[in-house]
C-alpha cells in the first residue's frame, strides 16, 4: 500500500472542508485519485520496460494482452464448447469420413465386369483389364491397388448404388444434405457427425476433428469441434515467448468462477497442452509410410493425434476435383485414376502407420452423388447411385456390400438407388461404435433407420 499525505486521519483534515464529514469524503477521494495515478504510472513504466526488451520487433503489451484475450474467447466458445474433458469415452474407436467433393463416378471405382449396358453406353470409360476382381462379379479400379492387402484381409469393401430421394443434381444442395444427414429443415442445420457424437459419451476436446482450415457442416452443431491444418497450428496466438504466462493467466481468469465456461476453457487448455506435446516430438511414421500429397498429409495429422492419445472419435477429410464432365480418365494415367490413387495411398499409409491401433478405426469414403451411366464426350454428367468405400480394422461382411440388382433398369439414366445413403452412413457408424438402432435413429431425424450389413 502507498502512503499519501491526505487521508481521513491526517492533521490537515480540517482545512479540506468546513465540517468533518465532508472533509473525510474529500480526503478519501484525494487518496483514491493519488493511488490510481501511482498505479497508472507504474504500469506505464512496466510497459515501457517491456517494449524496450522486444528488440525492435514491435510487440507491445497492448497487442500481447489483446492476443491473449482473443485466445481466451476462442477457448471459451466455438472450438471447445461442451467437450467434457475425459480421456475415456463411452464408445470406443474412431470414424473418419472422407468426402470427395464434385460427385464421384462410382462406376469408375467399382463396376460389374463385362456388363453389356456399360459396354454399350460408356465404352471409353470402362475399367482396365488390370482391375482386381471383387465378389459378385465386380471389379475394382487399379487406382485402389495400394489397398489390395486390406482387400485380401476383408477390411476393404464397397457399397454400390447409394443415393437418397432428397438429393438433387446440384452440388451445393447434395453436399449440404450429405453433411447434415438430411435436409436443413429436417436436421435444424446440424451435422450428422455432430449428432453422432451425442451417442458416444464424454470425450476430449479432440473427439471431433476436421482436417482443414474450415469446419465441414457434418461437424457443425452443439458438441464443439476443432478444425486444424496441422497439430502445430493449434496454439495460442501472439508472441510464443509468452505462451506459458498466457496459459497461466487464462487459467487463473476462468478458475472457480462457477460458470460453464470454466469447463470449456479448462478443456481447451488441456487440448493446447496435448497439441504442444505432440508437436514437440519429431513425428516418425512407420517404415515405408511416406504420406504424400494433400490427402496423405491430412491422414498424417490424424495419425499423429490418434497415436498421441488425443482420443479422436469422429474426424473428416475433404478433397475436391471429382466433377468430371470431360477427360474423366478412369484408367491408369487419367485424371480420375490419379485422384483415386492418391486417396487410396493415403488410406493405406494411414492404416499401416497406425499398426495395431488400426483395429479401432474405420474410414468411410463418400461423395455427394454419383454420375450418369452413359459417357458424354469422355466424361459424365451429374447423376445418382454412387459408391461408398469402407476401410475398417473390423472384418467386413464382404468386399461388395448391400443390395445390387444390376443395370438392366436405369433410373432416368442413373444407377438406381438400391442402398439408401443415410442407412449406409448409419450402418457404418453403428458397427464401428456398437450403437443401437434407436441411437442411430436420432442421428438421422425424420427417417426410419434400416441397417445395411457392413461388418462380419
Amino acid at each position: 500500500m502507498h502512503q499519501f499525505p491526505l487521508h481521513p486521519d491526517c492533521p490537515d483534515l480540517r482545512r479540506l472542508a468546513p465540517n468533518r464529514t465532508e472533509a473525510m469524503l474529500r480526503a478519501e477521494a484525494a487518496a483514491v485519485e493519488a493511488e490510481n495515478t501511482a498505479e497508472r504510472d507504474r504500469f506505464r513504466a512496466l510497459n515501457d520496460l517491456e517494449e524496450a526488451q522486444q528488440d525492435g520487433r514491435g510487440v507491445t503489451r497492448r497487442t500481447f494482452v489483446t492476443g491473449a484475450a482473443a485466445t481466451a474467447t476462442v477457448l471459451a466458445t466455438s472450438q471447445f464448447v461442451s467437450t467434457q474433458a475425459s480421456f475415456a469415452a463411452t464408445k470406443t474407436g474412431t470414424l473418419i469420413h472422407v468426402f470427395l467433393y464434385g460427385g464421384l463416378d462410382g462406376l469408375s471405382l467399382i463396376a460389374p465386369a463385362n456388363d453389356p449396358v456399360l459396354q454399350k453406353v460408356r465404352p471409353d470409360l470402362l475399367l482396365g483389364t488390370d482391375s482386381p476382381a471383387l465378389d459378385r462379379g465386380f471389379m475394382m479400379t487399379s487406382a485402389f491397388a495400394p489397398l489390395s492387402g486390406f482387400l485380401a484381409k476383408r477390411q476393404l469393401g464397397f457399397v454400390p448404388a447409394v443415393s437418397d430421394p432428397r438429393l438433387s443434381r446440384s452440388h451445393f444442395q447434395a453436399q449440404d444434405a450429405c453433411n447434415l444427414g438430411g435436409l436443413p429443415a429436417e436436421t435444424g442445420g446440424r451435422g450428422w457427425l455432430d449428432a453422432l457424437v451425442d451417442a458416444l459419451g464424454a470425450g476430449t476436446a479432440f473427439r471431433s476433428v476436421g482436417i482443414g482450415s474450415t469446419l465441414p457442416r457434418s461437424l457443425v452443431g452443439t458438441n464443439g469441434a476443432i478444425s486444424l491444418n496441422s497439430v502445430e497450428s493449434l496454439t495460442l496466438r501472439g508472441d510464443q515467448r509468452f505462451t506459458e504466462a498466457t496459459e497461466k493467466a487464462i487459467k487463473g481468469l476462468f478458475t472457480d468462477i462457477n460458470h460453464p465456461v470454466e469447463e470449456s476453457v479448462r478443456d481447451g487448455l488441456n487440448a493446447l497442452g496435448l497439441a504442444k506435446q505432440i508437436a514437440g516430438k519429431e513425428y516418425q511414421p512407420a517404415e515405408g509410410v511416406k504420406y504424400e500429397g494433400d490427402v496423405g498429409r491430412a491422414f498424417r495429422e490424424l495419425a499423429r493425434l490418434i497415436k498421441g492419445g488425443a482420443n479422436v472419435r469422429v474426424a473428416t477429410i475433404g478433397t475436391g476435383g471429382y466433377d468430371t464432365h470431360e477427360n474423366q480418365g478412369p484408367r491408369e494415367g487419367g485424371q480420375l485414376h490419379r485422384r483415386l490413387n492418391a486417396v487410396a495411398q493415403g488410406m493405406a499409409d494411414f492404416f499401416t502407420d497406425l499398426g495395431d491401433q488400426a483395429a479401432d478405426v474405420t474410414v468411410m469414403v463418400t461423395s455427394e452423388f454419383g454420375r450418369r451411366v452413359a459417357s458424354n464426350r469422355g466424361g459424365t454428367d451429374h447423376g445418382h447411385g454412387g459408391v461408398v468405400a469402407v476401410l475398417s480394422g473390423q472384418k467386413l461382411a464382404g468386399n461388395v456390400l448391400g443390395t445390387w440388382n444390376g443395370l438392366d433398369k436405369l433410373d432416368s439414366g442413373d444407377v438406381p438407388e438400391y442402398n439408401n445413403m443415410f442407412h449406409v452412413y448409419g450402418s457404418v457408424a453403428q458397427g464401428r461404435f456398437g450403437l443401437t438402432t434407436a441411437e442411430v435413429d436420432k442421428v438421422f431425424p425424420r427417417q426410419k433407420f434400416s441397417p445395411v450389413k457392413i461388418y462380419a
